[in-house]
């Protein structure tokens, strides 16, 4: 999983499947993709305490320095004992420098190394985010907990006294992570799905839907279907449309479960044509989802300038397409799990609709909007209630 990400560019997502398809235990897949996950978050670090160790640097993709990022990150995040990450981590080198790995990981234990409070960022990206770097670091430290969207968010107080759960905002709950989530009450019935504190804001930034007539949505983008349920939810005339077989079956096996309904529709939002126009569209954008980093830190090193253009271009126009299928009077959001302003700030700053400020009260306590009335979230933001992913949200509205 490891070379896959940082060698070959892929998903941790895209490589878990394959590097694990000979592990018939689900505890050992798990542990597999929390080493790898960990090793990843702490990266930086962890290179830098084997350069610490070594009399000449290793190359990036040398085996022994994969293999100690996997010890290292088993022994100071996971806290295997070192006699066990030694058992488990040499035999990856069979037949290579053992002993260099052997001597630079017991090295360090007897220096009693360790990591910093927070993962130092790549410079490249560090430099990306500018001043806010620090405080998205901050936020890193730690994989995030289980978020769930209530169904019905009048039962917030029933839902969190069930579930002992940390109550985020109205129908949002919080609890800690490794919940079997299968498992939980509430799940078979539909009474809530999973979904980031941070990825419920644009759904919930349009608002119940209009009593009778005007109550048709449109959420572009839609699989897996988090924002579908919340819209349909809030009485919303769905139309869910993505271009992904595979990820509208998810959609699908969602509504069933949640009881709600929704039209789905399978084509590509840049050559698709509406019926008709939409009173609500939400629009969660394709993006290189750098702010879901607590979770996924493969994004730290497999993102980069042209992955970020190759984004905005798809993401300007999707939002064009978007403004022209709303109806006089509605709404529409736009929105990207991103902490890059090129794929957020500087998207919206083309867009040719009139804005809709989003106002503070209308966002979970602690959160506030922008100067243009705009959302951004990142992971170092409500850090005493365990954070959030990284978002960008804007709102506006059709004049004519």
């Amino acid at each position: 999983m490891l070379d896959a990400v940082l060698r070959r560019g892929e998903t941790l997502e895209q490589a878990f499947g394959p590097a694990t398809k000979d592990v018939r235990q689900f505890n050992d897949k798990a542990l597999a993709r929390a080493i790898a996950s960990e090793a990843l978050r702490w990266l930086v670090d962890i290179d830098a305490l084997i350069d610490s160790a070594t009399k000449q640097v290793l190359p990036p993709d040398a085996k022994p320095r994969m293999a100690l990022r996997l010890m290292l990150a088993q022994w100071l995040r996971l806290e295997t004992p070192p006699h066990a990450v030694i058992a488990t981590g040499l035999p990856l080198l069979t037949g290579g420098p053992r002993r260099l790995a052997h001597g630079v990981f017991s090295t360090l234990v007897k220096q009693e190394a360790a990591l910093p409070a927070a993962p130092t960022l790549p410079d490249d990206v560090a430099a990306r985010w500018g001043e806010r770097a620090g405080d998205i670091a901050a936020g890193l430290a730690e994989p995030p907990e289980l978020d769930l969207t209530l169904r019905d968010p009048h039962a917030t107080t029933i839902w969190a006294s069930k579930l002992s759960a940390f109550v985020t905002a109205p129908g949002q709950l919080r609890l800690p992570r490794g919940t079997n989530v299968e498992k939980l009450e509430g799940f078979e019935d539909g009474e809530w799905w999973v979904q980031d504190l941070a990825a419920s804001l644009p759904a919930h930034l349009l608002g119940r839907a209009p009593e009778g007539e005007g109550n048709h949505a449109l959420d572009l983008c839609a699989a897996p279907g988090g924002k579908t349920l919340q819209l349909a939810a809030q009485g919303w005339n769905v139309t869910a449309l993505d271009i992904s077989k595979r990820r509208l079956e998810l959609l699908r096996e969602n509504l069933k479960r949640t009881g709600l309904k929704a039209g789905i529709v399978r084509a590509d939002a840049l050559t698709w044509e509406p019926k008709h126009r939409f009173d609500a569209i939400l629009l969660d954008a394709p993006c290189t989802a750098t702010g879901t980093c607590r979770r996924h830190p493969d994004v730290i090193h497999r993102i980069g300038p042209r992955q970020i253009e190759e984004m905005t271009q798809l993401q300007a126009a999707l939002l064009e397409r978007a403004a022209g299928w709303l109806k006089p009077g509605g709404r529409l959001v736009y929105a990207v799990c991103s902490l890059e302003a090129e794929e957020g700030e500087d998207i919206a700053a083309g867009c040719s609709l009139t804005p809709d400020p989003i106002a503070e009260d209308e966002l979970p306590a602690g959160l506030e909007p922008g100067a243009w009335g705009h959302v951004r979230t990142d992971p170092g933001m409500l850090q005493d209630k365990g954070g959030l992913d990284g978002f960008f949200i804007a709102r506006w509205r059709r004049e004519d």
